[in-house]
């Protein structure tokens, strides 16, 4: 009974609730930008969405792996290669192809210098994963978020991530992705423990060591906010030139010049 009230939550929250923002660039521009190891951020439009927005404070309410055609991750029934992994709540770890964000607002979020042998470990990491599924028996869990606008304040909403969080969370967050960067290991978010220095020329330096933080409630904002992944923007990334721009006329009489009809 528990287990067909959380597959029924589950189905719910999934449902879109609203249309996605205006995208960031052309399909065609995100295509050529898109390389493997790059995490894809999406602003959902579903009712979790709304929430997770809500609760980090963020555009980006989920993310998927990128990994390109030769990850070896199949095709879908319309013979699509599947060149994405990521955590669906109904789902589970699943791959689909890159055209199921096309018309998304997304943003890519770049690794830098990636190793090939650290990319490998990550596709086979990822390919491991596929097919499993989250117990979603956590019905407080679910249940959580059929209020997606709690009246909390502001400092608090991201601890309500982890307020009775099980693998309905997990499958929500970024987790399976985070996961995966911290086994090679690649930093996202990583506590950073200052030490006193060992140098006795120096006593006040200070040295650094830096700590994983637990994967399991990692949110797709902190890809972004990560200072160790790069922010790409498909329409730069292919030469943007706003001299080329197509601007509609003003619609004001008596303009002396074409200007944008927002001005």
């Amino acid at each position: 009974m528990f287990n067909w009230i959380s597959r029924a939550l589950a189905h719910y929250l999934s449902k879109p609730v609203a249309d996605f923002s205006v995208r960031t660039s052309t399909w065609e521009a995100l295509v050529a930008t898109i390389r493997p190891g790059d995490v894809l951020l999406v602003e959902g439009n579903t009712r979790v969405s709304v929430a997770i927005k809500y609760l980090t404070q963020s555009t980006w309410s989920h993310a998927a792996l990128y990994l390109g055609d030769s990850a070896g991750l199949g095709h879908n029934d319309n013979g699509e290669a599947n060149t994405l992994v990521e955590a669906d709540l109904e789902d589970g770890i699943r791959a689909l192809p890159l055209s199921f964000y096309r018309h998304s607002h997304t943003r890519i979020c770049r690794p830098v210098d990636l190793g090939p042998d650290d990319l490998d470990a990550l596709t086979r990491y990822s390919r491991e994963r596929l097919g499993h599924q989250y117990d979603l028996k956590n019905i407080v869990d679910l249940a959580r978020y059929l209020l997606p606008t709690p009246p909390v304040p502001v400092r608090y909403r991201r601890r309500m991530l982890a307020l009775g969080s099980g693998d309905p969370t997990r499958a929500i967050c970024s987790s399976f992705i985070a996961e995966g960067f911290q086994r090679i290991p690649y930093p996202i978010l990583p506590e950073v423990i200052p030490l006193p220095s060992d140098d006795p020329l120096c006593r006040e330096c200070e040295r650094e060591l830096y700590r994983i933080r637990h994967h399991s409630l990692f949110a797709p904002r902190d890809f972004d906010a990560s200072p160790y992944f790069e922010v790409i923007k498909p329409t730069i990334a292919q030469g943007f030139d706003y001299r080329a721009l197509a601007w509609m006329p003003s619609s004001d009489k008596g303009a002396g010049s074409v200007r944008p009809n927002w001005l």
